[in-house]
């Protein structure tokens, strides 16, 4: 678990903490539960979904290329175009 330390102004601290006593829960709790439907949300959202694949795509190449400069220097792996060929040969 980590830890995690925000600033709120002063009215917002307020009001978190007279509906987390409100609603019966901790203000860590009312925390989050905001957070967990906050990412829920995000998570929903087709454009970040687009812009995560790009992301995941990008680090897969950056990867590949990493694969690579390490066999040309060290020669102890095949470069990762020649496994892409041959999984797709």
């Amino acid at each position: 678990m980590k830890t995690l330390a925000i600033r709120l102004e002063d009215e917002q601290h307020a009001r978190l903490t007279i509906l987390a006593k409100l609603s019966e829960v901790s203000l860590t709790d009312a925390i989050r539960e905001a957070i967990d439907a906050y990412l829920a949300k995000l998570s929903a959202d087709p454009e970040l979904s687009a812009k995560a694949e790009a992301f995941n795509a990008a680090i897969d190449r950056e990867a590949a290329e990493q694969r690579d400069a390490i066999a040309a220097l060290f020669g102890t792996t095949k470069p990762a175009s020649s496994r892409s060929r041959q999984a797709k040969g």
